[in-house]
């Protein structure tokens, strides 16, 4: 699986297809979009701008070795994009298991993923690692007969080389990562209604991606725990995008640097101070439905220099009260600031109650972030004047560990407010005419209103279930109509099992969810719709087993692409996705681990 896979049983994140065109998927967290989400890569910003559209693919399940989800504004350490959460990924470590580790998985689809990674300790301070992972499909499937494939041809090869190095007063890791991702969809065949002399609707996208990271950590004071950090992010990502007559290409580039500088003053007493130092640089090829007279070629670069500070207040393990603020300067925006404040109580322990209200800033990229949207026959305008993204965010969640019947129950209840001050919005055939697409300023109000309770209990020994239900009221100002946010559902509800046998060499998990309906572009309702996942694995003492199967509801939409008989007229649009497109799917892997060779 990758990281988009990974959050099927997760009550927070919702992951869904983007178009019906290109296979790729996106998260919504707090009801919102997961451009409003800061990506990180063992606490380094990553995976932005131009590699948003396809980048919970460009991680493989076999290389994380842990996933952490904040919700709401989150430490303005790492950056003032965080507005509706953080997604932190840490990747298996040099340092870990010192061995050979493999996956190889198949599916009923015919895509093919292998996965491999070895870990070697050359001494007690050093060691390095390499993980590699590849995945093909090539089948073309057509499950609804309306001529396009209903998930794109898909090839990727994905390295990574890692080196730690760790001291008692020093450590060091080095990252070096490289990426090449082709897929390639759209009409598999000439439809019967479609004029022979009409050429195939075709998509094509083709990515490579190479980055590297330093981390550098030194403690000064190990009884204070004083330290200062210093961390640094390149990345080179190209992209080359079909989609029928339209053509896009981007190519961005990014340096990323930060120094920190960390102390606990008393027992009581954190602070924490850095500055750090982003820049991106977009070049940007546009040619909307093959229309040379519109093509468009332009580059555009951002340097932003920030500072912060953070200080925590700890009173044991009953109150935490952490203020923050960071100041960062814009080339393209000037001078803004970030506060933020988090506090935790926990009076006893059955009861703990969080807070957090703060900013989050982001600077708009029209296209490179929404290329998926190019799926259609519509006009697209972009606003020269976008202005930088603003929203505060407030929540409060309250959770309760209560022992009953010999095990604890876990309760937690939430609600979150986001409220932009400053938004680009995508406005779809709006007062410009039918069939448009507009990136323009939000001109009124727009918000979100998140409300989750959720409960984790186990059963009986071995036998864990958590529930979840949510609510989402999100609303955005569109030709001066406050409406429903196009393709949110209203309301989620999420129930897993997981069973361990008492010498845990069977495992067994279920996942039921059911999604709520929402509204499409045109204000028409689409419908709440249900989806079971299951999985069954089986522990050897070198290997492991596991059979599974997704959507096995077999529920899927009727009609993903509309006027799929007519690709090229101006009503043709497959960015509509609120639903699954593909119906059940089996799958079957093998995991292999193999220590000191």
């Amino acid at each position: 699986c990758n990281l988009g896979e990974s959050f099927t049983a997760n009550p927070s994140v919702d992951v869904s297809y983007s178009d019906a065109a290109t296979g790729a998927r996106q998260i919504k967290l707090l009801g919102l979009s997961g451009t409003y989400v800061q990506m990180l890569t063992e606490n380094v910003p990553n995976l932005r701008g131009a590699a948003l559209p396809y980048s919970l693919g460009y991680v493989p399940g076999p290389w994380m070795q842990s996933i952490q989800v904040s919700k709401g504004a989150s430490s303005v350490k790492n950056g003032y994009e965080s507005t509706t959460g953080q997604i932190n990924i840490e990747f298996l470590k040099p340092q870990g298991t010192d061995g050979v580790r493999a996956n190889v998985y198949q599916d009923s689809e015919l895509k093919t993923e292998v996965n491999l990674d070895g870990s070697v300790h050359l001494n007690e301070r050093l060691s390095t690692a390499t993980l590699l992972h590849f995945e093909n499909r090539q089948m073309d499937h057509d499950g609804n007969s309306d001529g396009f494939m209903d998930m794109p041809k898909l090839r990727q090869y994905n390295l990574m080389h890692r080196w730690a190095y760790v001291s008692p007063r020093w450590i060091s890791q080095l990252m070096l990562r490289g990426l090449h991702d082709e897929r390639n969809g759209g009409q598999s065949r000439k439809h019967l209604a479609a004029s022979s002399s009409e050429p195939l609707y075709t998509t094509a996208v083709k990515t490579n991606r190479y980055e590297a990271q330093w981390k550098n950590g030194f403690t000064l004071n190990a009884d204070h725990n004083t330290s200062v950090a210093l961390m640094l992010h390149g990345s080179w990502h190209d992209a080359d995008n079909i989609f029928g007559r339209t053509e896009y290409d981007v190519t961005q580039k990014n340096g990323y640097a930060q120094l920190m500088f960390e102390t606990d003053i008393t027992e009581h007493h954190n602070l924490s101070v850095g500055a750090s130092l982003n820049h991106d640089y977009y070049d940007e090829h546009f040619n909307p439905l093959g229309t040379l007279a519109r093509a468009e070629s332009t580059v555009s670069k951002e340097t932003t220099p920030g500072v912060y500070a953070q200080y925590t207040y700890k009173l044991g393990e009953k109150l935490t009260v952490m203020p923050s603020v960071r100041w960062d300067h814009s080339s393209r925006y000037g001078g803004f600031f970030t506060p933020r404040l988090h506090v935790k109580y926990s009076p006893n322990n059955i009861v703990t109650l969080r807070t957090s209200v703060g900013k989050g800033y982001r600077s708009p990229h029209a296209l490179a972030e929404n290329v998926s949207l190019l799926a259609s026959g519509r006009e697209i305008f972009v606003s020269p004047d976008l202005k930088q993204e603003e929203a505060w965010n407030t929540g409060v969640s309250l959770g309760f560990n209560i022992p009953l019947f010999g095990r604890n129950l876990e309760l937690n209840a939430e609600y979150y407010y986001t409220d932009f001050v400053h938004q680009m919005i995508m406005n779809f055939d709006g007062a410009s005419g039918q069939h448009t697409l507009r990136f323009e300023n939000l001109d009124g109000k727009s918000y979100s209103h998140t409300f989750q309770v959720d409960a984790t209990y186990a059963l009986f020994s071995g036998m864990t279930a958590t529930a979840a239900f949510r609510l989402n009221d999100v609303k955005c100002t569109y030709d001066g109509s406050l409406r429903q946010k196009p393709l949110t559902s209203r309301y989620k509800g999420l129930l897993t099992l997981s069973y361990k046998t008492p010498l845990e060499l069977w495992q067994f998990d279920v996942t039921g969810q059911l999604n709520g309906g929402g509204e499409l572009y045109d204000r028409s309702s689409y419908p709440a719709y249900f989806q079971l996942q299951a999985q069954v694995t089986r522990e050897f003492h070198r290997f492991s087993l596991y059979l599974g199967g997704e959507n096995l509801t077999n529920y899927k939409i009727d009609n993903p692409v509309r006027h799929a008989h007519h690709p090229w007229s101006a009503a043709f649009d497959a960015t509509q996705v609120w639903g699954p497109v593909t119906g059940a799917m089996a799958y079957v892997g093998v995991r292999f681990k193999l220590e000191k060779l």
